[in-house]
């Protein structure tokens, strides 16, 4: 209630005449005049009427105390029934709050983030985003349910913008212990058949059992090593990079009985295998248009060191010339082919054949070159055909088809097969997608039998025109013409040589991306990416593992011949194992540092500084033997002076809001009147006497 003044005359006016007023009351009362302090009384109810104080009555309404109530919804939540106790204690707790009328409850979930790639538990973030409308007065405190892991937990001399008891009611137990594996520093990239270091370490956190950990190390999905490792002490790892592209590395630690989550109990790390100088062997049996087409496909590639033959002068032109006198070299066929053949990466024989260069022996061991993981190209031409093929000698065991001795002088359009429009070493070619296909013809194939492995496209009459085959750990290809070089020199329009050429040399050499039964997962953000590749139909469904250990059944859906594709999105963060037939693969969603999963054991020593601070309360919801009784809540007018670890103490507001406002004119109507008419009658009664 309050009292304020609306003058009926101006203030400067009132305030002279308030004055004068002021003078002839003074004067009356020096000398003595009778009825001057009835006078004065009478001049100054004037005066006041005149100045119209007014009393103001505001109505208020009593504001409610905002309570926050932050729940962690983070993945760590999911280990040991932490979820069914954070449910219990936030069914308990809406429940005690509700028997408090002035009390209005904010309950915000915390999840770590749909899209975060290094996921963390930020519930001071949440607490700050729910009473950001909310004025300082007004909070009553906050109400923490969470395993303890909070990774946004503020300096304790910061402020929070509220001065109001912070509590933490802790899920899990006391007594939890955890193992994890970690990889503490590793290469990104390698050379392939070259050594690699890395370290990694076991972790044991909690009241863990301890004793040494056993962990078995994978590359590739094959297991290279198990070791044993001493909790907390750093283990040095070496490995040879197998093959270029990714190459994954999984250290998997043994779970412990009773630990916390055995989500972590897996790291993995992923190198890039980049191949040194690839070494190629180009051996052409004598010089014809193609030669060049080969030899400047490789020579165009700054990672290959080209090693290139021609057989110019064979045993068989013996004209009689001095070697001493002739510019040519010997072909270093001891140095090549049994001294230094496993340093090549792929050896191509350009229309060669068997004319005595070569002793026998050595395509033996070019063959066994083969079966060991070397790779092998036949670009054949017509001596393919005849009495000296290569195919006669002990290279026919690795070879995947026999000349017929034909060949066949027919113009024709390549074309890819129906298992070359799924093989991603033909697959989606430039101008494949059109009948005829939209590049040159060809004019000559060499006839073979029937071959092994897949025949990736096709000449005249559906004959074999590229066969792709593995043969013990290596692969061998054989291109069927030597009709290539017109693609290269335009002749109708030319085609995709480079492609062809580049792809079936990558796919020799083992290269990752094009083999053609592989399964892969990449992580984009919370998006997981499967795909699939195959040249035998229909895949079926593949089987994702989630780091929490559920399965999902995913359906792979055909996106191009042979290529099969699923996006996911996922919930949880950590390591997935994708597996479809006899095929695994895996891939970790968000950062493998991540906050999440550094630590998975709860703790109450995070969010004690808080506690402390505001005088809150700190408390677990379960111990060794069970759950354990919610604390009641307490509300407190004021400051919230002495922590009660047996209650909830929350500070009530005394903010309010304004409703209404009254006003009453105090020398105004009647009221007025008859102050004025009593004063005055008193003067006249006085001064008649």
């Amino acid at each position: 209630m309050t009292i304020d003044f609306s003058p009926l005359l101006p203030w400067p006016y009132l305030t002279a005449l308030v004055l004068a007023a002021a003078a002839l009351a003074a004067l009356g009362i020096l000398q003595r005049v009778r009825g001057a302090f009835l006078r004065t009384a009478a001049l100054a109810a004037f005066c006041l009427a005149l100045a119209n104080p007014v009393l103001f009555q505001e109505e208020r309404e009593p504001l409610s105390t905002i309570v926050a109530v932050v729940v962690d919804r983070s993945q760590s939540q999911e280990n040991s029934g932490r979820r069914e106790q954070a449910d219990r204690a936030l069914a308990d707790l809406k429940e005690r709050l509700a028997r408090f009328p002035q009390f209005e409850t904010r309950i915000v979930e915390a999840a770590d983030g749909e899209e975060s790639e290094a996921p963390s538990t930020k519930l001071f973030e949440a607490l700050t985003t729910a009473l950001a409308d909310v004025p300082p007065a007004r909070v009553g405190g906050a109400i923490f349910i969470t395993d303890g892991q909070v990774h946004d937990v503020p300096d304790v001399n910061q402020s929070l913008g509220f001065a109001a008891p912070i509590h933490a009611l802790i899920t899990g137990r006391p007594d939890e212990f955890d193992r994890r594996v970690e990889i503490v520093s590793a290469p990104r990239f390698g050379i392939v058949g070259e050594q690699q270091n890395l370290t990694y370490r076991v972790v044991d956190e909690g009241a863990a059992p301890g004793g040494s950990a056993e962990v078995t190390i994978r590359l590739n999905g094959n297991e290279i090593a198990t070791e044993i490792a001493d909790p907390g002490t750093e283990v040095p790892f070496s490995f040879t990079v197998p093959r270029g592209g990714n190459n994954i590395l999984e250290f998997a630690v043994d779970p412990v009985p009773g630990e916390v989550t055995e989500a972590n109990n897996r790291a993995v790390h992923v190198l890039d295998g980049i191949r040194e100088n690839l070494r190629v062997l180009l051996v052409s049996g004598e010089p014809h248009a193609g030669e060049r087409a080969w030899r400047n496909l490789l020579k165009s590639d700054a990672a290959v060191d080209l090693v290139h033959f021609t057989i110019l002068r064979p045993p068989e032109k013996q004209d009689g010339t001095p070697i001493n006198e002739l510019s040519l070299i010997a072909f270093p066929t001891r140095e090549l082919f049994v001294d230094k053949i496993d340093q090549f990466d792929l050896i191509i024989f350009d229309r060669y054949q068997h004319r005595g260069v070569l002793p026998i022996l050595y395509y033996d061991n070019i063959a066994q070159y083969v079966q060991n993981g070397g790779a092998l190209l036949i670009a054949a031409g017509p001596e393919h055909a005849g009495d000296d093929s290569i195919a006669a000698t002990p290279l026919e065991a690795v070879l995947p088809a026999n000349p017929t001795g034909v060949v066949n002088e027919k113009a024709f359009f390549p074309r890819l097969s129906d298992d070359g429009k799924k093989h991603p070493v033909t697959r989606g070619l430039e101008g494949a997608s059109s009948e005829p296909p939209a590049w040159g013809r060809w004019f000559r194939t060499v006839d073979v039998d029937r071959p092994l492995g897949q025949s990736v496209m096709e000449a005249a009459d559906g004959k074999p025109l590229l066969v792709l085959n593995r043969v013990g750990k290596g692969r061998v290809a054989m291109l069927l013409s030597d009709q290539g070089w017109l693609w290269a020199r335009n002749f109708e329009g030319g085609g995709p040589h480079v492609s062809l050429y580049r792809r079936t040399a990558h796919w020799l050499m083992q290269e990752p991306a094009l083999e053609e039964e592989a399964l892969t997962a990449r992580a984009s953000g919370r998006t997981l990416e499967i795909t699939r590749q195959t040249i035998e139909g229909d895949p079926g469904q593949a089987t994702l593992t989630y780091p929490s250990g559920r399965t999902q059944e995913v359906t792979l859906a055909e996106r191009e011949p042979g290529l099969y594709k699923a996006e996911v999105k996922a919930d949880e963060i950590g390591l997935f194992e994708i597996a479809n037939d006899e095929l695994t693969t895996l891939v970790h969603v968000g950062n493998v540092d991540a906050p999440e999963f550094k630590a998975a054991i709860s703790t109450e020593e995070k969010l004690k500084p808080w506690a402390e601070k505001t005088k809150g309360t700190l408390r677990r919801l379960a111990n060794a033997d069970g759950p354990v009784e919610l604390p009641s809540v307490l509300p407190v007018r004021g400051a919230v002076r002495v922590a009660d670890d047996q209650r909830l103490s929350l500070k009530m507001t005394d903010e309010t809001v304004l409703k209404g406002v009254n006003s009453l004119s105090l020398f105004s109507g009647l009221l007025g009147l008859a102050a004025l008419l009593l004063i005055l009658s008193a003067t006249w009664y006085r001064e008649g006497r």
